[in-house]
């Protein structure tokens, strides 16, 4: 280990998360209607006014954890506060049980529901991180309750928007990888700053490793598909059967390798470093490097227009996974990922010029055109959070 070099990334990597988190507070935040903007031009320019709910809950978690980590700064706080009061007047679907809506106006008209519960997720998070910060106990409320009920909405209760799955039952269903994958990662945030649930929270955290495994994880496919039949069957006549998302598996095997390290399971952790390896792997484009975005397990063509281009943040889970992974083992191989996607990071997300990254490449690493810095799907959560997290990683490397 070269602590010279870890500390020249670690210096790169402070001057980033500095930039991306000045970014959204000086481009996103909404000072009439509150919340959060975050389709964003390369310069910070709004191109679109709605609001994407995933990112209102996710900005208010980011600049939460970063107090957490850094200490509080009031810009930060009144960021968090502003996304959560935001959702909490505008973001509900109060006449479906709770449910939340997956964009709404400027202003806060509701435009569309979804079928999946992230919304709820990052609602819960956000509530849970803001409690910690704050000792406000209304948001440690709304965040139970929140993570409740995406637990119930996972497993069986019905969806009280009356949408309906999104395809007919008696012909097909199926599991995703998402659910477990971050559910396990909202029990980590809620049984942090709220340990009087600890023993639900580790049970239902038992109950995302046991689906992970016995469902998704294939190792004699070599991956870890994201779709597979309600008893984890393999769906090889389908292409959805066999999509393969580097990013979510590496992103999932260092939330596995957190709930190792809580249990001081080390078998858990040799699964999540296979997990990681597999994909790791498997994702790299060896002939233009970063990690392609979807894949086939069979090598057959994928479906998803997008699949061979570069997008920031499964590069950001890349960050984390394989910092973490050193860090636990001490394996080489693991700090040579590191150095791996850092490089094709400075090269190719990193803006020197604006702050912040570009969301989307093209799969020879060019940004598309014209370039972005946010959309519906982008905003202040992977790129500040991937940066924070390996600071701190890579602080406990160099203290050794």
């Amino acid at each position: 280990m070269d602590k010279n070099k870890l500390g020249l990334a670690r210096a790169w990597i402070r001057r980033e998360l500095e930039a991306s988190s000045r970014f959204w507070l000086q481009y996103g935040m909404d000072e009439e209607h509150g919340g959060v903007y975050t389709c964003l031009t390369r310069d910070g320019r709004i191109f679109s006014t709605d609001k994407s709910v995933w990112m209102q809950g996710r900005c208010a978690w980011t600049y939460a954890f970063l107090c957490r980590l850094y200490g509080k700064r009031e810009d930060w706080l009144e960021a968090s506060r502003s996304c959560l009061q935001f959702m909490e007047e505008h973001c509900i679907n109060r006449a479906a049980g709770g449910r939340m809506y997956f964009t709404v106006t400027a202003d806060g008209k509701p435009l569309r529901q979804r079928r999946y519960c992230f919304s709820e997720g990052f609602y819960a998070i956000a509530n849970a991180e803001y409690y910690g910060q704050t000792g406000d106990k209304t948001c440690l409320e709304r965040a139970r309750r929140a993570y409740q009920l995406v637990y119930d909405l996972n497993h069986g209760m019905p969806d009280p928007t009356g949408l309906g799955p999104k395809t007919i039952p008696e012909t097909r269903t199926g599991r995703a990888l998402a659910d477990p994958m971050i559910f396990l990662n909202m029990t980590h945030v809620l049984r942090r700053v709220d340990p009087e649930q600890a023993e639900l929270y580790d049970r239902y955290a038992a109950e995302c490793v046991r689906d992970i495994f016995a469902f998704h994880h294939k190792p004699e496919l070599r991956c870890t598909l994201e779709t597979v039949g309600p008893n984890g069957e393999f769906l090889a006549d389908i292409t959805a059967g066999r999509v393969v998302n580097p990013g979510h598996d590496i992103e999932c095997s260092w939330f596995l390798m957190e709930e190792a390290n809580r249990t001081g399971d080390k078998a858990l952790h040799q699964k999540a470093e296979q997990v990681f390896r597999m994909a790791a792997e498997a994702g790299w484009d060896k002939e233009y490097g970063g990690l392609l975005y979807f894949m086939d397990c069979k090598g057959l063509p994928p479906e998803a227009y997008e699949h061979d281009m570069k997008l920031w943040w499964p590069h950001n889970e890349l960050l984390i996974a394989s910092l973490m992974a050193y860090r636990d083992t001490g394996n080489e191989e693991y700090l040579d990922w590191f150095y791996r996607c850092l490089d094709y990071c400075k090269e190719h997300f990193a803006d020197p010029e604006y702050g912040e990254w570009f969301g989307y490449l093209r799969r020879d690493g060019k940004p598309t055109e014209p370039p972005c810095k946010g959309s519906t799907f982008k905003g202040p959560f992977h790129v500040p959070r991937s940066l924070a997290l390996a600071d701190g990683l890579l602080g406990e490397l160099l203290s050794e």
